[in-house]
């Protein structure tokens, strides 16, 4: 029995769409664990009630909850550069920079762009509900899904003169120039906040990365939306890992259709030489006796055309020519006939009375 024949092209899209799809599906139970979460999270209402809640719960902490309030500062909030007026608790400013790429591949240029500086800056803040109830926000620079207003966006445009562009095409790269933005978290924004409540020593409510590794939201959208949002991506993810796994599935089917129709091929060979090692045997005695007067009378009337010392044992289909012995036959570097050169479809022994 052969071994089971894998190219290595095929070994190689085989590993590799398993690998992607076990990843995906990796980040698929992930993102539904997160979503399941969400859906079996209780939803708190930001009053003064919320202390004697937590003063009764044990460890005086809300593993995950959801929680929406306006967002104030602690102390002095954060200022825009570039719009006058505008304050905030975080804020981040960017520089990046765009270019186009020449792909050797695709023979085109390519979009490019990388950060070429980026600042992040916050102060404390607090979600503020009815009768002036508030929690402190804690690490809301780990939270996801935290999507700022965008205050100030402009683009450079690159200046270049001749021999910049002679350079450009030299070395395959063009600046097309540089896109500076601001965003800021707005005091007064509603915030949708999911992670673990606690109640402090000090009596302060506070809000922070849940430590039972669940992921922790903070998001400018309402629950439902940051919800479905959730199971969109869950969604894709589920479909990325199943596209993956049906391919590698694919190419397992062909290399075992494959590995089958050879089996198939070399089953056919041993079951036709063992019907010429019969017809040998049984033929023998006859050909032993007959040996010396067929030797005298036509040396090369029946034997084969290549080795010209075996009978023709064999007739070769489609063409029908009888003009060889198996062993030729097997060992025939292209599947043709001796004689008309017509492609051999298949073989079967040649019975003489």
């Amino acid at each position: 029995m052969e071994e089971f024949p894998v190219r290595t092209v095929e070994g190689l899209c085989l590993g590799t769409s398993l690998a992607i799809s076990g990843l995906f599906f990796y980040i698929y139970r992930k993102k539904r664990k997160t979503v399941d979460k969400l859906n079996e999270a209780p939803h708190i209402n930001l009053d003064r009630k919320l202390a004697d809640l937590l003063n009764v719960t044990p460890g005086k902490c809300l593993q995950y909850v959801v929680i929406e309030g306006a967002v104030q500062p602690v102390g002095e909030p954060l200022r825009s550069q570039y719009q006058e007026g505008s304050v905030g608790v975080v804020q981040k400013l960017m520089l990046r920079e765009h270019k186009l790429v020449w792909n050797s591949l695709a023979h085109t240029w390519m979009d490019s762009e990388r950060v070429l500086h980026q600042r992040v800056n916050a102060v404390p803040f607090s979600l503020v509900g009815s009768d002036q109830a508030n929690v402190r926000v804690l690490c809301p620079l780990e939270a996801s899904e935290l999507k700022m207003e965008i205050l100030h966006e402009k683009f450079h445009q690159a200046t270049y003169g001749f021999t910049d562009i002679v350079g450009q095409y030299l070395s395959g790269e063009k600046p097309k120039g540089q896109l500076e933005t601001e965003e800021m978290l707005k005091v007064g924004a509603t915030l949708t906040g999911v992670g673990e409540l606690i109640l402090d020593t000090d009596q302060v409510l506070k809000l922070r990365p849940p430590t039972d590794g669940s992921e922790y939201f903070l998001s400018t959208a309402d629950f439902e939306t940051l919800r479905l949002e959730q199971e969109d991506q869950a969604v894709v993810w589920r479909v990325l890992a199943s596209v993956f796994a049906l391919a590698g599935a694919a190419v397992l089917l062909w290399v075992g259709c494959r590995y089958y129709r050879s089996l198939r091929v070399c089953w056919e060979q041993e079951r036709l030489k063992r019907e010429f090692e019969r017809l040998g045997a049984g033929g023998s005695g006859s050909g032993a006796t007959q040996e010396g007067s067929r030797e005298q009378e036509t040396p090369l009337e029946n034997d084969c055309v290549i080795c010209l010392t075996q009978p023709r044992s064999c007739v070769l289909l489609d063409c029908g020519h009888v003009c060889c012995c198996y062993n030729c036959y097997q060992a025939l570097p292209q599947p043709t006939c001796p004689i008309c050169r017509q492609a051999i479809n298949r073989v079967v022994p040649l019975y003489q009375a």
